[in-house]
């Protein structure tokens, strides 16, 4: 059965995992499913099992295939306190204004341009 399958996969904890590595709160993914905020609430703890359409809708609001949130305990299970520290940094900078987000990546792209240019030089002195 459908459900049982789910239940056992603690269908709930993967979404809850998704969600968060997305950025996103239970209330902007309970209104892009068109559902209320305590309903979906419950899903994420356990408390009641999701319909496959309801799977659906959350994983399209969360931006991703059923698959991919059916699997993700795989993905995320790597996922360290640098790789969840960077991963909130980035939310963060996405929360920035327009001209804030330009600047950040101009130094993040100045930063990189300098490093290639640093391990171009290198290289070509090993060579010689």
């Amino acid at each position: 059965m459908i459900i049982f399958i789910f239940h056992e996969m603690n269908i709930g904890s993967l979404i809850n995992k998704t969600r968060k590595a997305k950025g996103l709160t239970q209330k902007e993914v309970a209104l892009s499913v068109n559902m209320d905020q305590s309903q979906y609430s419950k899903i994420e703890k356990g408390k009641t099992d999701p319909s496959t359409s309801t799977l659906q809708k959350i994983a399209k609001a969360l931006g991703i295939s059923l698959a991919e949130l059916l699997s993700a305990d795989d993905i995320f299970k790597d996922e360290n306190s640098y790789d969840k520290t960077l991963m909130e940094k980035i939310r963060l900078v996405e929360e920035l204004d327009e001209n804030e987000r330009k600047s950040i990546f101009n130094i993040i792209d100045g930063l990189i341009a300098k490093k290639r240019l640093k391990d171009t030089l290198s290289k070509a002195l090993d060579n010689s």
